[in-house]
């Protein structure tokens, strides 16, 4: 377990998972400087661990993540701007660091996903939720623009549901959620810790290094012309074919088949 900045991460790792949980239950795991900086290095320890093939990103307490600590924000509203940009990117480099990850990681969502919240939920591969987990982009009851975290739900949802969910601040619950597409699982509450453990268990029993090689891959396609995509995938195929796992893979599928 990390315990540094006052335990605000809670670090695990076993069986090929590790376990990242936000630690600010008394501020529902509101994100601040600290927060911020704590996960960075959650993730980095994470991915510089061989042994390690899922991250599965949890919040303490009631909910996932409240979104962006506002108190920090009122704080400093009389600051320059050049400390806003400071501040703005922390963000976004977080979000990139998640993009560039080498393991997936999982965020299992329960309570209340919000603002920043529901972004950083976004921001991971793959989103799994309990059945009463609520979503919802507040920033524009606040007049502020959910700036960051548009990127990463605008590449999840279509335009017209991205724009309406950050436009309005409408809360989706966990079913309306999975039916725009923003999350993979809706999950019974009751069953919800059970459903997570199996499902990342069963995606660290992958190959990691496949596993890593598609994210890397899918993400990198993002954006481009197919023929460009289709290339990039050429790459891809000839790299995979020389890793360890492909070639016990297919070792073990020829002897099958003997």
């Amino acid at each position: 377990m990390i315990n540094g900045l006052d335990g605000l991460i809670q670090y695990a790792s076993g069986a090929g998972v590790a376990r990242v949980t936000l630690n600010r239950p008394e501020k529902r795991n509101a994100l601040n400087r600290e927060l911020i900086g704590a996960l960075r290095g959650a993730l980095e320890r994470a991915a510089q661990d061989s042994s390690i093939r899922v991250i599965l990103l949890r919040g303490a307490g009631r909910d996932f993540c409240a979104g962006m600590d506002l108190a920090g924000l009122a704080a400093g509203s009389e600051s320059g701007v050049l400390d806003h940009l400071a501040d703005a990117r922390m963000v976004a480099d977080l979000f990139l660091a998640m993009r560039r990850n080498p393991r997936p990681i999982v965020a299992a969502v329960h309570g209340r996903a919000l603002a920043g919240g529901a972004g950083l939920a976004s921001a991971c591969d793959l989103v799994l939720a309990a059945k009463s987990a609520q979503f919802r982009y507040t920033e524009v009851d606040l007049g502020f623009v959910p700036a960051i975290v548009a990127t990463a739900l605008r590449r999840t949802v279509s335009e017209k549901h991205a724009f309406e969910l950050l436009a309005t601040g409408a809360g989706v619950n966990a079913e309306q959620a999975l039916a725009l597409g923003m999350i993979n699982h809706v999950y019974p509450d009751a069953e919800f810790d059970d459903r997570v453990e199996e499902y990342v268990a069963a995606l660290a029993g992958k190959s990691g290094t496949a596993v890593s090689l598609t994210k890397s891959l899918l993400y990198y396609i993002d954006g481009m012309t197919f023929e460009s995509a289709v290339q990039a995938g050429v790459q891809t195929n000839a790299l995979a074919r020389m890793t360890p796992d492909a070639r016990r893979g297919f070792e073990q599928f020829v002897q099958k088949k003997k």
